[in-house]
């Protein structure tokens, strides 16, 4: 089976050896997905919410980069250091699925980055 290694323009060199996605038989995988800038230094330190939605910025280009939309995302793996941040990084993801709600599961574990609160990585089904 054919892959294609999904590259959004303007994305920062990842800091370990992965491709920001993977697009094969359709399915968009999403890698892990810190708040990080062009220079892979942590965003919005402190504030969970700003964090998620720069997070789902990110996500959301790799998906419409693959052909897709958010409507397609199917599964979301979420990864937050702290449970005090669980409702904060809920709001925001409300607002990137308004209808249906993706399969998900969240945990509480350390991040590659003190200052990073949350990680999101995805599946997108986009049917290409």
């Amino acid at each position: 089976m054919p892959k294609s290694i999904i590259v959004p323009e303007g994305t920062q060199k990842p800091i370990a050896p992965y491709s920001p996605g993977t697009l094969a038989d359709g399915i968009v995988y999403v890698s892990g997905t810190l708040p990080f800038d062009k220079n892979n230094d942590v965003v919005h330190v402190g504030d969970a919410g700003a964090q998620t939605r720069h997070v789902l910025e990110v996500i959301k280009s790799v998906i419409e980069t693959a052909g897709g939309t958010m409507e397609d995302v199917t599964m979301n793996h979420i990864f937050i250091t702290d449970w005090a941040n669980y409702q904060a990084v809920n709001k925001v993801y409300a607002e990137y699925f308004p209808g249906d709600k993706p399969a998900r599961y969240c945990v509480q574990c350390g991040l590659v980055k003190p200052d990073a609160l949350v990680e999101i990585a995805t599946v997108a089904h986009i049917g290409k």
